[in-house]
C-alpha cells in the first residue's frame, strides 16, 4: 500500500500516460465527443491533432467511427463521460465493437456519483451493468493513479474490447509507482481469515480503511481489488469463499448487475456462502456532491466495517 496522496484524478492520469505511448505509436488515435475538458485530453488536441477526433456531442457517431478506424488498424481510445457514453451509445457498443470483436478501448470518465450535484442524469450507475451482459467486453475499474498509468501500458497491446471507467476526482493512491498490471487477476491487499471485503474503482481506499477499523476491533478481513469485473478472477473469489466464508463486495455502482452480481454469480456455481453487497441501492440516487452520496449510502470505511461487523454477529 501506498502512503503518498494523489494529487491527480486517475482520469488525467489515464490521458497522460496515453499520450507518452501516443507519441511514438502514430496508430493511437484519441475521440471524444466534445468532452476533451471532461477527459483531460486537451493535450491531445493541442499537440498531436493527427491523432486526436472530436465529434462533437454524437456519441453514437464516436463509438461507429472507432470502430470503422480500429477496422484499419488503429487503436482507437474513445473518451467521454461514463453516464452518457454508456447509455446513448449503448447499441452501437454492443454492434460496432462487441460483435465485431474490434480492438476499441471505451474510457468512460467521472463515472459512478463524480457528477454528484448534477444529479441522477449524470449518475453513472449502471454502466457496468450494461458493459458485463456484452459478449467479448471486457471491463476494469482501476482504483488510483499509479494502477491507471500500468493499465494503459496493458491496453495498448490488449487487442480486445473494453470499458475501462473512472471517476472525475483526485483520489488517494493504494499502490506505489511501477506496479504490474495483470488483466483478470485481481489483487490481495491484506489477509484474513474473519471476512473478505472485495472492491472495486475508486472505493478500493475505502475498503481497505474499512479493514483497518476492524483489525483495530480484533476483525482480520482479507481485502481484494477486483479491478477487472469481466472476465472476473474466480478462483480468489472461491479461494477467500473457502477461507472467510463471508465475503463483502464494495462498489459505486447499483447492487444490481455490478461487482457484487459478478461475485454471486461465481460463489452460487460453485461454493455458496453468505455474502453482502454495499452499493447503491435500487434507487436514483439523491443529489449532492460525491462525498455526501457515499456518506448517505455508507460507502465510507465506518459504513463498511459496520455492515461486516454486523453481519458477523448475525453469524
Amino acid at each position: 500500500m501506498s502512503e503518498k496522496t494523489s494529487v491527480l484524478p486517475c482520469r488525467k492520469a489515464f490521458s497522460e500516460a496515453l499520450f507518452e505511448l501516443a507519441k511514438e505509436d502514430r496508430d493511437i488515435v484519441v475521440l471524444t465527443s466534445d468532452s476533451r475538458g471532461s477527459a483531460s485530453v486537451e493535450n491531445f488536441a493541442e499537440h498531436l491533432p493527427g491523432q486526436f477526433i472530436d465529434v462533437g456531442i454524437a456519441e453514437q457517431n464516436l463509438i461507429s467511427i472507432a470502430s470503422g478506424l480500429a477496422g484499419c488498424g488503429k487503436k482507437p481510445f474513445v473518451f467521454a463521460p461514463a453516464c452518457f457514453l454508456s447509455t446513448r451509445s449503448i447499441e452501437q457498443i454492443k454492434i460496432d465493437v462487441a460483435y465485431t470483436n474490434r480492438d476499441v478501448k471505451i474510457i468512460g470518465v467521472s463515472g459512478g456519483v463524480s457528477y454528484g450535484p448534477l444529479g441522477s442524469t449524470h449518475h453513472s450507475l449502471e454502466d457496468i451493468a450494461f458493459m458485463r451482459a456484452i459478449p467479448n467486453m471486457t471491463v476494469i475499474l482501476p482504483c488510483d493513479v499509479n494502477q491507471t498509468k500500468a493499465l494503459v501500458k496493458s491496453l495498448v497491446s490488449y487487442n480486445k474490447p473494453a470499458y475501462i471507467r473512472m471517476g472525475r476526482n483526485p483520489v488517494e493512491n493504494v499502490y506505489d509507482e511501477n506496479i504490474f498490471f495483470n488483466i483478470g487477476k485481481a489483487n490481495l491487499l491484506s489477509d484474513g481469515a474473519d471476512a473478505t471485503i472485495i472492491a472495486t474503482g475508486e472505493v478500493v481506499k475505502t475498503a481497505y480503511d474499512a479493514a483497518l477499523i476492524l483489525r483495530d476491533k480484533g476483525i482480520y478481513t482479507r481485502v481484494i481489488d477486483m479491478h477487472t469485473v469481466k472476465p472476473i478472477d474466480e478462483e480468489i473469489i472461491i479461494e477467500s469463499a473457502r477461507k472467510t466464508e463471508f465475503i463483502v463486495t464494495v462498489e459505486e455502482h447499483n447492487i444490481k448487475g455490478g461487482l457484487g452480481s459478478a461475485v454471486a454469480e461465481v460463489l452460487i456455481r460453485r461454493l455458496p456462502v453468505k455474502m453482502y453487497i454495499a452499493g447503491i441501492p435500487d434507487e436514483f440516487s439523491i443529489t449532492g456532491s460525491q462525498k455526501e452520496i457515499l456518506e448517505h449510502y455508507n460507502i465510507t470505511p465506518e459504513g463498511i466495517s459496520n455492515i461486516v461487523l454486523k453481519e458477523l454477529r448475525r453469524g
